[in-house]
């Protein structure tokens, strides 16, 4: 960012700045649209992280799990729309499976994108949504094909084994069984996983505590890095969490072969549901979920607060 003498310049901005905040699946998100590049400046800044993280902070400013730009709409080319995901500690997210249920929503809405499909380029490739035309609010997400299938990975945690299985379902997810999601402490457990050496070369994990109610059916609680706390709900958490159970479990071909979905009870009292295609040879594709996104209000930031913000950083 350009200084003069001793002081950061700020990006210059509108005196206000418009949002949308949605929620999807018990995560709440707060969608900007950049796509006239009102907001191009700050995007391209130094001083993103810490805008990121004042707004996204509860009970002092907007709050929510983490804020998405649209930025460049298609030229036909097999992408309708940019986005940017950035977490609340002001990371920028490679995915977001409930926040892009937002952003769709939110993009077919305002008629950023005719639809009814949308194609949405992120860092972690291309996700495609669409809108169920008679539930509106019922957002299918299909993410790029999940990776690095890794299953039975042994760490140690306070001196007690843990056993975790790793998949990147656009982020990198550890999945834990546990028999009582109730009596688990997801803050401490959570962060003890998400930081252990073991995953360092990945930049850190998710991690999904996931009990098995039944066939096709189970309940997650996710800790989150970038929130560093437990959330109310993961969608790309939701897919690992229902990819891991179904092959460890050894369900029915049907959850496999993409011909029923496995339930996902989430924290926000949600119920997601995720369907996948696995290969004999574990290759993933088809990976889709569904999850209810809705609009919560819109707002404008007051000039006050956004000259805050862009003056004073975090304080």
């Amino acid at each position: 960012m350009p200084s003069v003498g001793n002081e950061t310049m700020t990006p210059p901005l509108p005196a206000t700045i418009q949002f949308t905040k949605l929620n999807a699946g018990g995560n709440d998100f707060i969608c900007i649209d950049n796509t006239t590049g009102l907001y191009g400046e700050l995007l391209a800044s130094d001083h993103l992280p810490a805008f990121v993280r004042a707004l996204c902070r509860r009970g002092l400013a907007v709050g929510a799990d983490g804020v998405i730009f649209a930025c460049e709409q298609g030229d036909g080319g097999g992408v309708d729309i940019v986005a940017r995901f950035m977490e609340p500690d002001g990371s920028e997210a490679r995915l977001c499976g409930n926040g892009t249920a937002c952003f769709a929503f939110w993009c077919l809405e305002r008629g950023l994108v005719p639809g009814p499909g949308i194609r949405i380029l992120t860092v972690a490739g291309t996700a495609q949504a669409k809108a169920d035309p008679e539930r509106p609010h019922r957002v299918t997400v299909c993410v790029p094909n999940p990776r690095n299938l890794e299953l039975c990975v042994d760490i140690t945690i306070r001196r007690e084994l843990k056993r975790v299985h790793l998949i990147d379902t656009g982020v990198p997810h550890a999945v834990v069984f546990v028999d009582d999601l109730e009596e688990l402490d997801v803050l401490r457990l959570g962060r003890a996983i998400r930081h252990h050496e073991r995953f360092q070369p990945l930049g850190g994990v998710n991690v999904n505590f996931t009990q098995i109610l039944g066939e096709g059916r189970i309940a997650v609680r996710t800790f989150e890095f970038g929130v560093e706390n437990e959330t109310l709900a993961c969608g790309t958490g939701s897919t690992a969490a229902a990819i891991v159970s179904a092959i460890l479990m050894d369900w029915p071909e049907k959850y496999l072969a993409g011909q029923e979905p496995v339930t996902v009870r989430v924290r926000g009292e949600e119920t997601l549901r995720i369907w996948f295609h696995c290969s004999p040879e574990r290759v993933f594709t088809d990976t889709c979920l569904e999850t209810g996104a809705r609009p919560v209000y819109e707002g404008t930031l007051h000039a006050e607060f956004v000259r805050r913000l862009l003056g004073e950083g975090e304080d």
